[in-house]
């Protein structure tokens, strides 16, 4: 889990740039903001109107609204049409506005190509038959600016209330921010009207429309809480909401302040950019999280979950004024996520994610010259320097004092922009604790304070005994007794990890007694070391590792499958066979890894034809990416150079997501090495689109 869940959740939101001050600002202040939108799935545009109201606080030649390639109409300040400029990056307004209130209407159109993506909607050429229509819209504001589809600031520092009307076909569900006030039929088509009661940054405006079910659950303080599905994933419900209510509980009861907003929603969609966003009210999240109870053990929404939920507090009731201050939302949201998932998993499971986020910022340092408050400090900084940050301050002053200076800083700048004096304002008020020291250490040096966080990581029993063991490993020849003694214990797993570890290189025969004492706990992660580290395996040993192949964890799983099948190949077949029905996660590892041992093992050119057709399948533009990208890797991994396969390397360069793009240039530029393969692509670009030959063509003009 713990390699996955931090490539997610290190992109799980879009870092902020340093924004410098907005005059704007000082003399213009936009209040509400509403819309009443449809959207067109095939021509992938929005057609609108908006109204806002906004004071004048003193004057100013000209009014700018962030607003990327839109048209405007019936352009009305205050009633009245007025003169107006568009840029293709805003909307200027000179004349009409009076010092004191005023009102902004008007009709626009936009032709978003980043912050709203449609996903499976390029195969059709009409809703004929809406309910077989399985494409997704949904969007994603930070770092990709709601301006692209809805007119609003890309400014942080300007909150407005929002509220919008959604006009969609009536078999699929619309969800935004807010409380859904009602809902009005119209033919074919029903509009959703959503409308929020308190002021948000533009970038936390969301929508979010598919074929999604739902069930309800209510909060302890009775916030409706909202969890959506695909109906296809029904079975996986529980596993992956697994203790959600308790999550929000915690969450809201540690911060100490009531969630400021009508309703909290959860929806997973498809071929999302990061781990998960927190829209105010409505977090989406990657489908990536969405499992069984055996993808639990290895790939669990937990924290993403927790981490988006104190978002809700940490970044849109209170929001940082620039980038220097991001600290203070990916910071805290980290820091309340472990929190919460001690409250779930443990005291040493919170430790232990804390020894790990502190090996990889003392490695980061290494290279790593930007301090936590600079707004070209990198992702890991942000959100693990961060939070360790605030667990240093935690053990410095005391659960209840920081408690409480947390709930002051929330109830002093709610619905507000925030800087880190602010925070630290509040601590002084509860504690005569040296806050300068502390922001000297933690916050204005790159170094990680090493020293302070291992002193901090030693008050707990666990990860002391785990560093004795690792400084110290007992030899297998001297200490056997004792190894198996650690074992058999019931000390938390990483210690029984390491003892696996720390014989892997000695001879199978004087380790064997390890590794089945190893098998024997019965705990996933300590036998998930046994089948990384037995390769090959011995025939004396084959039956106990083939146990491994029905261990509650798809990781497990396909590493002993792919290295029995390598270790015994007059048993290839069999192995072949007992996989045929496995899928694994969302992106289908097992079933992959099952194919492709079925080609090769395969002496039917009609099997292997057969192999290579369900493979291929999944690069289709209609399936996710993770999938594609999956499949795609298999075949060239088989050494496959088909048309096909070029085809959909081509088709990964215009997906959004940059994983799946940066996959895709990587490869071709590979290939195009090989003159036969170069000119094979070069044989696609005419059937290729614009934007698909154009790509290619810059791959193949690169020196």
């Amino acid at each position: 889990m713990k390699n996955i869940l931090t490539i997610l959740l290190l992109f799980s939101s879009m870092l902020m740039g340093a924004q410098q001050p907005n005059p704007q600002l000082q003399k213009v202040d936009f209040l509400t903001a509403t819309g009443a939108i449809s959207i067109n799935p095939v021509k992938q545009n929005v057609i609108g109107s908006a109204s806002y109201t906004f004071d004048v606080k003193s004057a100013i030649d000209t009014i700018r609204m962030d607003a990327v390639k839109m048209t405007f109409q019936s352009v009305k300040i205050n009633g009245k049409e007025v003169s107006f400029k568009e840029n293709k990056k805003e909307l200027l307004l000179f004349e009409g506005f009076r010092i004191g209130a005023n009102t902004l209407t008007f009709d626009y159109e936009a032709f978003p190509t980043q912050a709203m993506y449609f996903v499976n909607w390029g195969f059709t050429t009409a809703i004929d038959t809406p309910e077989e229509v399985q494409g997704q819209i949904w969007t994603q504001g930070q770092g990709k600016y709601t301006s692209h589809w809805f007119p609003s600031f890309d400014d942080v520092n300007e909150k407005m209330v929002f509220g919008l009307d959604i006009t969609f076909h009536k078999s699929f569900t619309v969800l935004s921010n807010g409380k859904l006030e009602k809902k009005i039929a119209d033919g074919d088509n029903v509009t959703w009207q959503y409308r929020m009661q308190r002021p948000m940054s533009s970038y936390l405006l969301m929508l979010a429309i598919g074929h999604f079910e739902k069930q309800d659950q209510v909060a302890a303080s009775g916030i409706p809480l909202e969890l959506y599905y695909e109906l296809q994933d029904e079975s996986k419900f529980a596993a992956t909401y697994r203790d959600n209510q308790k999550i929000f509980n915690y969450i809201e009861s540690e911060i100490g302040v009531p969630y400021a907003w009508e309703v909290y929603r959860q929806v997973p969609v498809r071929d999302f950019l990061y781990g998960g966003m927190e829209n105010t009210s409505a977090t989406t999240f990657t489908k990536d999280y969405v499992v069984d109870n055996i993808g639990f053990n290895d790939r669990n929404y937990t924290n993403v979950n927790a981490h988006e939920l104190a978002h809700q507090w940490f970044g849109d009731l209170v929001t940082a004024a620039s980038g220097k201050d991001h600290w203070l939302q990916e910071g805290f949201a980290t820091y309340y996520a472990l929190l919460a998932e001690r409250e779930v998993f443990g005291e040493d499971y919170f430790s232990w994610q804390l020894y790990n986020t502190a090996q990889q910022l003392q490695k980061a340092a290494l290279t790593d010259t930007i301090p936590l408050l600079n707004p070209k400090a990198s992702t890991l900084s942000f959100y693990q320097k961060g939070a360790w940050t605030l667990h240093a301050l935690r053990e410095s002053i005391g659960r209840e004092k920081f408690n409480l200076a947390v709930k002051n800083y929330l109830n002093r700048y709610a619905y507000q922009n925030v800087v880190t004096d602010n925070f630290f304002a509040e601590v002084n008020k509860v504690s005569d604790f040296d806050t300068d020291s502390f922001r000297k250490l933690w916050l204005e040096q790159a170094k990680f304070p090493e020293a302070e966080a291992n002193r901090l990581l030693q008050k707990n029993a666990f990860i002391k005994e785990y560093l004795e063991l690792q400084n110290n490993p007992l030899a297998l020849a001297t200490h056997q007794k004792q190894l198996l003694k650690i074992l058999k214990s019931k000390t938390y797993y990483p210690i029984k990890e390491l003892v696996v570890y720390q014989v892997a290189s000695e001879p199978f025969e004087k380790k064997e007694k390890i590794l089945r004492a190893a098998l024997d706990t019965r705990e996933i992660k300590v036998r998930q070391a046994v089948a990384s580290t037995v390769n090959p395996v011995p025939e004396s040993f084959r039956t106990a590792y083939e146990t491994l192949l029905k261990d509650d964890s798809y990781v497990t799983r396909e590493i002993a499958l792919f290295t029995l099948w390598k270790s015994f190949p007059e048993k290839q077949q069999q192995y072949v066979d007992l996989s045929r029905d496995w899928i694994g996660f969302q992106d289908r590892n097992l079933q992959f890894l099952h194919l492709t041992l079925a080609f090769v093992t395969s002496k039917s050119d009609k099997e292997k034809s057969e192999i290579y057709k369900d493979i291929i399948t999944f690069t289709g533009t209609n399936y996710e990416a993770t999938l594609r990208q999956n499949a795609l890797e298999r075949l060239l991994s088989l050494e496959i150079y088909t048309k096909d396969v070029f085809k959909g390397l081509v088709f990964g360069l215009s997906s959004h997501r940059w994983q799946f793009v940066k996959f895709s240039k990587d490869t071709i530029r590979g290939l195009i090495k090989t003159e036969k393969h170069r000119k094979t692509f070069e044989q696609l670009l005419p059937n290729l689109s614009f934007k698909e030959k154009t790509q290619l063509q810059r791959l193949l003009d690169e020196k």
